[in-house]
């Protein structure tokens, strides 16, 4: 196990995992029905394949994929379509989706499942097997995983990071994953190993998780070229130019990805979906999701994609709460806070954080100058000069201050004795940045 490490900046928030730490995996019960956003990852939308009145199975495709960066998405359950139109997404937008009703059977699509020895396969079969089971990032950026694993020719990855830092408070999916599923994880390590052909393998895992830190070396003790890599427990460590620094030393450039220095990183989650695809053929169809917060049953969940929350929470609490006030998507600085709750779980869920009523609102006051936000930045930036230019509206400064370089983790807003929104002014600035970018560019 080599020392432990870190990164500039940060901070250091209730881990408030107690709750779900040591509760293992339950299965939820089969939906009646999911609901399957068409738009669930980064890059070409999908081409919807099935009709209202369709017989699918478990595992069917039900979108194609339209572009090398896109990946299928299946369906969830077996049983019939019931809708393809427009359904409220998490992120608060109606966006296009498939509605299917159960049957109660499960039953798989044929030819789908098909139990195989990864190590006879080349490079490109692999990933072509990764790519057709719809596998995206599931720490958060849902960027389909076949074209992260395929780096331009210039580009030589010689370390490869597994990301087990698991950082924001509340979630323990995995964590749980890790405690479980270790060995799978570690063949899945292989399988992406000999994608990229690294050199060196790291698994970054915070040290507020002790007993997946030791189980891990212990599994790993023979291993010449995969080591265990602690790290010291501390927001945002699991971010991707974070975490390269951190156990690199390397440092990622403006506007750069970790490719660019050498590094490629994949999140636990991600890597036991690969495992499963490749050898037992299995699509992505279900994340484990950490529900906490004013929960009264705690714990981490497997749960099918698509099932609305609602009928997670009525699963797990056994009815919504009178109380509750919000639900958050995610972990507390980074998540979403849900338009309602019929909206569905998506491949990239990894938490569902409830709130009682009422839900604490600060209050937005003028910067104060005191530094803070600048302190606890990890990626060097100046929050509270951006958000007053996206306040103001001054989009070449928002530029001049490297406003597409923040990783809208909230270290500021939460630092911030003012309570300023820092970081949502600070995305609204990075959002109308891109939009006129874009709009440059099609002009031309």
């Amino acid at each position: 196990m080599l020392k432990q490490a870190t990164f500039p900046g940060g901070v250091h928030p209730p881990d408030s995992k107690e709750a779900t730490r040591d509760k293992q995996i339950e299965t939820l019960q089969l939906p009646s029905r999911v609901i399957l956003p068409l738009q669930q990852h980064i890059g070409a939308p999908l081409e919807c394949v099935v009709a209202k009145g369709d017989e699918v199975s478990l595992g069917d495709i039900v979108a194609r994929a339209t572009g090398f960066v896109s990946v299928p998405l299946h369906a969830t359950l077996s049983g019939t379509v019931k809708d393809v139109g427009s359904y409220m997404h998490p992120a608060g937008l109606a966006m296009e989706a498939v509605v299917i009703e159960s049957d109660g059977e499960d039953t798989w699509a044929d030819g789908v499942l098909c139990e195989r020895d990864w190590r006879g396969l080349d490079s490109d079969e692999l990933k072509k097997l990764i790519r057709e089971a719809g596998i995206v990032g599931l720490g958060g950026a849902a960027f389909p995983t076949h074209v992260k694993l395929s780096p331009p020719a210039d580009k030589t990855i010689d370390t490869f990071l597994v990301n087990g830092a698991e950082c924001e408070p509340f979630l323990n999916a995995d964590y749980r994953q890790m405690m479980e599923r270790a060995g799978e994880l570690i063949e899945g390590i292989k399988i992406l190993i000999k994608i990229l052909g690294c050199e060196r393998t790291l698994v970054a895992v915070e040290d507020n998780k002790p007993a997946a830190l030791e189980k891990l070396d212990s599994l790993l003790a023979g291993e010449q070229d995969i080591a265990v890599a602690p790290l010291r427990t501390k927001y945002p460590q699991g971010g991707e130019k974070q975490l390269v620094e951190a156990l690199t030393g390397r440092h990622v450039p403006s506007g750069g990805l970790p490719m660019d220095v050498g590094c490629l990183i994949q999140n636990v989650s991600t890597i036991l979906s690969v495992f499963d695809a490749v050898t037992k053929g299995r699509p992505l169809l279900d994340k484990v999701v950490t529900v906490a917060g004013a929960s009264g049953n705690p714990g981490n969940y497997l749960v099918r994609i698509g099932t609305p929350v609602e009928e997670v929470l009525t699963q797990v609490e056994g009815e919504i709460p009178e109380n509750l006030g919000k639900v958050i998507m995610g972990g507390p600085l980074m998540g979403l806070a849900l338009p309602g709750l019929d909206v569905p779980v998506l491949k990239g869920t990894n938490g569902l954080v409830l709130m009682e009523h009422p839900v604490p609102v600060p209050v937005h006051e003028p910067c104060i100058r005191c530094g803070r936000c600048v302190d606890t930045c990890p990626v060097r930036l100046v929050p509270c000069e951006l958000a007053l230019f996206a306040e103001n509206e001054r989009w070449d400064k928002c530029r001049e201050y490297h406003v597409m370089d923040c990783i809208e983790c909230g270290s500021c807003s939460y630092t911030c004795p003012a309570g300023r929104n820092l970081v949502q002014l600070i995305r609204f600035g990075k959002y109308t940045v891109m939009s006129e970018d874009k709009q440059k560019k099609d002009k031309k």
